[in-house]
């Protein structure tokens, strides 16, 4: 008996043991929150951050997992700084593996508040990975692909026969018809030969009467030659005029997002419209302003990665793979127009919109205008200039005045060295 009751007290402090750590560990699991943890990752974490893709910092998802060490994670968000002034091997191997870009110090986050964003990243890593997980392999490549090209081109070779068949059983079945008939002793050759003959004979007396009538065959050669004249007229008025052309683009690039949700200003991407002949084609340096950490998913944008030689992984540029992104122009102008974007955009105050139509609301670019020469006059007949305040106009009437009073005026003075004068 006292075995056995030795036994019993071991094992009711074993089991109260166990009861008491899973009661702690029930408790620290319940001092987290990644409801909480959500709502400061968004307002602190993703400038820099983003779970699953490297940004300017580490994918957090694999990071957080990989250490699990979260009184040393607590130190590092909070004061990331003071760790690597301490030399911690840790800290300083992350700092050198990010260029010693040095991370922003969170000391307003509690221990609560880091243990609230450690959990919520944990977790909504661990559901990626299980939905990445549910997904069939090659499951939305197998949805996009289409019937093959055996399978079309059996199909119209199939038709094709099809109407074959059906043709030589006409003719197999009108050889029969004919056979029938002359056994009955009708003769359907001869009745068709005299209807024909008649009908034809009907119609050359009619056609004979029209071609006599001067007046009907006079008014049928004004109609011909009108009618040839004016489609002769509009084929070579609209030679090389391309109204409408909308050609695709190598990267999809939505106007309508950037220029209009977005509200981004058209000389942010097209530096020298305000400056230059030329609204120049934007340059991917300008795209990367946003896109080293905006949409970095996307398809498009890893367009643009490869065309720099980027790896968003390492976030580090490789010359040896950039390449040129081959853009097809929209607008162009014959070699003999000279059209200056500064001219118009500064001095005339004119919005792109007047020319390149609303581009705010087109996702895929287009030419608005139909850019003849008939339309530039046009244009430039109804616009008012506006000489107030404006350095170009200041100087026009510097010199009118000048000569009024008999001074000396010289080509200078009009904008004669101007290097767009010559140069362009």
């Amino acid at each position: 008996m006292r075995n056995i009751s030795l036994i019993l007290k071991q094992f009711s402090r074993s089991v109260l043991l166990v009861a008491g750590l899973a009661v702690c560990g029930f408790n620290a699991n319940a001092q987290t929150d990644a409801a909480k943890g959500e709502a400061l990752f968004k307002a602190k974490c993703t400038a820099c951050h983003k779970i699953d893709t490297r940004m300017t910092g580490p994918a957090l998802g694999p990071q957080l997992t990989q250490e699990t060490d979260d009184a040393y994670l607590t130190k590092w968000i909070q004061n990331n700084q003071a760790l690597i002034a301490a030399k911690n091997p840790k800290a300083l191997k992350i700092y050198n593996e990010f260029n010693q870009a040095g991370m922003t110090v969170f000391a307003e986050l509690s221990d609560a508040d880091v243990g609230n964003i450690i959990t919520y990243v944990r977790t909504e890593w661990k559901t990626m990975q299980e939905e990445r997980a549910k997904a069939p392999a090659g499951g939305a490549a197998a949805a996009e692909q289409g019937p093959s090209s055996l399978v079309v081109w059996g199909l119209i070779g199939v038709i094709v026969i099809a109407l074959i068949v059906i043709l030589v059983l006409n003719k197999v079945i009108g050889t029969l018809e004919r056979l029938l008939l002359n056994r009955q002793g009708v003769s359907l050759i001869e009745e068709e030969t005299a209807e024909e003959a008649e009908t034809k004979a009907a119609r050359a007396a009619v056609f004979k009467k029209l071609i006599k009538n001067k007046k009907l065959v006079f008014f049928v050669v004004l109609c011909l030659t009108i009618a040839f004249g004016s489609w002769n007229w509009v084929t070579m008025w609209n030679t090389n005029v391309h109204q409408g052309y909308q050609p695709e683009q190598p990267i999809k690039y939505s106007h309508e997002l950037h220029a209009g949700a977005m509200k981004i200003e058209c000389q942010y991407c097209h530096v020298a419209a305000f400056k230059g002949k030329n609204a120049s084609i934007p340059s991917l340096n300008i795209c990367m302003n946003c896109h080293k950490s905006v949409k970095t998913e996307s398809p498009e944008i890893h367009k643009i990665y490869d065309a720099l030689g980027y790896d968003p992984n390492t976030a580090k540029y490789d010359s040896t793979k950039a390449k040129p992104i081959q853009w097809v122009r929209v607008h162009n102008l014959p070699d003999l127009a000279y059209f200056n974007h500064s001219q118009h955009v500064k001095v005339g105050g004119i919005k792109c919109q007047t020319c390149h139509g609303q581009i705010q609301e087109m996702k895929e670019v287009y030419q608005y205008s139909p850019l003849t020469m008939k339309w530039c006059i046009q244009c430039h007949k109804r616009t008012q200039v506006n000489s107030k305040g404006n350095a170009y106009y200041d100087s026009i009437l510097a010199a009118h005045e000048k000569f009024k009073k008999g001074e000396k005026v010289t080509a200078a003075l009009l904008g004669g060295i101007e290097c767009a004068k010559c140069h362009y």
